[in-house]
């Protein structure tokens, strides 16, 4: 069985020759073997993990998205985010501490946006209410 997990910008996994792949959707955890029915849904923010031929176990974090089984033979998995480990510890840490600074970079742009809102306000509220004539010729027009 292959796994493929994707992301806007990378082919995060790659891997063949899987025994299994476990995944978890609104619905709960599930399980996914060689012949497994086709199948589609959206997944919830989860580790996946996969068993590779050898035995060893491996994880990806991913940020919901959606995975599809095809044939029976390929499990595709479409993410915002992924980050793959080999230890659910270390990948731990590695998510909490992206998570961080992308509350930080989500922080920054919405107080971008925040700016440049008010600003188109402001000059709005200018061309509306121009400040720049007499009250006396404003009337008259």
């Amino acid at each position: 069985m292959k796994l493929v997990i994707t992301t806007p910008t990378a082919v995060v996994v790659n891997a063949d020759n899987l025994r299994h792949v476990r995944a978890e959707d609104s619905t709960g955890g599930f399980g996914i073997q060689q012949g497994h029915a086709d199948f589609l849904t959206a997944l919830a923010i989860s580790v996946l993990l996969w068993r590779d031929a050898m035995g060893v176990e491996h994880y990806a974090a991913v940020r919901g998205g959606a995975l599809r089984v095809r044939g029976g033979q390929s499990v595709e998995v479409a993410t915002r985010e992924a980050v793959v480990g080999d230890d659910l510890r270390n990948l731990r840490e590695v998510v909490l501490t992206q998570m961080a600074k992308n509350a930080e970079t989500e922080q920054a742009a919405r107080l971008g946006a925040l700016g440049l809102q008010q600003a188109a306000i402001q000059q709005i509220y200018r061309y509306l209410r121009p400040t720049d004539q007499p009250a006396a010729a404003r009337v008259r027009k």
